[in-house]
């Protein structure tokens, strides 16, 4: 049975990410927990409240959060009544990142799903720093849907890589079985001045390749080291439809995390984006 996790904050943007959630797993057997995590609400405004009225404020946040969770419930039902799917509640009086990590533990959760920006975030950013903070700090594969991306089948799928990372079978597990139903052509880009791979290298592509078995695999090489640039112009040029990438040490993905080339990345990168995140999980 899959497990997924949907942060929201009731924004359209989350409802969009619900919805293609509910589409992208329409086949599987699923458990979603669809999680409101308010504390941030309550101290957003301190001339709200005083030491005094504390409490009561945090009730009638709870109160509220619960509420819109069975509007989202209700959402759920009327946009996708699928059998294979059941769902849990989950209202937190606790920081985003500290409940997901929560959930993600207890509930051993495959892959959490999210809108890239919510009702807070600046609108000159795609990625919403909630987004990133789950991302880089969550040891669980993310899902990223764009604001006002329309659900598309997967059916050609991105994965940058230099082959130097040793890849978690269940994270390439769950990107096989996401993609097998789609029938998607997933294209594995190695960007180097050198075509020629190092024997480590090699056995991670053949781990690659074992992996990804049900799917229809492009092995791909172009000599560049402009790794951004080089992603743009082959998504375009490609149609592709899904980005997935691995962020972990030494990676392309932390490269961008971590510096300024984030800013940039997260401004032009319309589709669907999975960053894998290379994690020591049973």
């Amino acid at each position: 049975m899959r497990k997924i996790l949907i942060p929201t904050d009731f924004s359209e943007n989350a409802n969009n990410a619900i919805k293609f959630a509910t589409e992208l797993f329409k086949y599987e057997v699923c458990e979603f927990y669809i999680m409101h995590a308010y504390q941030d609400d309550i101290y957003a405004d301190e001339t709200l409240f005083t030491k005094t009225n504390l409490e009561s404020i945090k009730s009638m946040m709870s109160k509220k959060s619960e509420e819109e969770l069975e509007t989202t419930l209700k959402y759920i039902d009327s946009i996708s009544p699928n059998p294979r799917h059941t769902y849990h509640t989950i209202s937190a009086d606790n920081l985003l990142i500290d409940e997901t990590d929560t959930i993600v533990d207890n509930q051993n959760i495959d892959i959490i799903i999210m809108g890239t920006r919510g009702k807070t975030n600046d609108k000159k950013i795609t990625f919403g720093s909630h987004t990133l903070q789950v991302i880089k700090y969550v040891q669980c594969p993310v899902l990223a849907i764009p604001e006002n991306y329309e659900y598309t089948q997967p059916k050609h799928i991105l994965f940058p890589t230099n082959y130097l990372i040793p890849y978690k079978r269940r994270e390439l597990k769950l990107l096989c079985e996401m993609a097998s139903p789609y029938r998607a052509v997933i294209d594995v880009l190695y960007m180097s001045k050198s075509a020629k791979l190092s024997m480590r290298q090699i056995d991670n592509q053949n781990f690659i390749k074992n992996e990804l078995c049900k799917n229809q695999i492009n092995f791909i090489v172009i000599k560049s080291k402009h790794i951004v640039n080089v992603i743009y112009k082959y998504i375009k040029e490609n149609n592709v439809d899904m980005l997935v990438m691995v962020n972990t040490r030494h990676s392309f993905l932390e490269n961008m995390l971590y510096q300024s080339t984030i800013d940039e990345f997260s401004l032009n990168l319309d589709i669907p984006f999975l960053a894998l995140q290379n994690m020591r999980r049973d």
